[in-house]
């Protein structure tokens, strides 16, 4: 009888610990419709911290990686409709007080969280991050 290869013990722990995370995130992010209070709440309880909208701000409108940040295509007060800085396509309000459909789909908010934060600070922004611009948004109102 052959032995069954096993991987070595902390490539196990590993892919456990990796497996653990991936669905303690996508159990804190539904794929169908939300609202952008429960976004941020499932952002919340995966960052582990209390978002600050001043944190939000400051990362939104400050370049980071390279000469962009989120405000050359959002503005710096992103309730008015936006111009991508390379291509100037039209980009909707971002703030979901002037753009009911903004932070409705949590498929769609990861994806652009993922594209943009890869454009502006080349990297994926973290868990913590995201919450806290999200609950800056939050704060614009009309």
């Amino acid at each position: 009888m052959k032995p069954q290869h096993r991987p070595h013990r902390s490539l196990r722990t590993s892919s456990a610990a990796a497996l653990v995370g991936i669905t303690i995130v996508l159990s804190c992010f539904n794929a169908a419709a939300a609202t952008p209070a429960e976004l941020l709440d499932g952002y919340r309880s995966a960052a582990g911290a209390v978002p600050a909208p001043a944190r939000g701000q400051k990362l939104f409108t400050t370049p980071q990686g390279s000469d962009w940040s989120c405000a050359s295509c959002h503005g710096a007060v992103p309730t008015q409709t936006g111009r991508h800085a390379a291509t100037g396509k039209p980009i909707g309000a971002l703030a979901p007080a002037f753009n009911a459909e903004r932070f409705t789909d949590s498929a769609k908010v990861e994806k652009w969280f993922r594209r943009n934060c890869n454009d502006v600070a080349g990297r994926e922004c973290t868990t913590a991050e995201k919450a806290d611009v999200l609950a800056w948004l939050l704060t614009l109102k009309p």
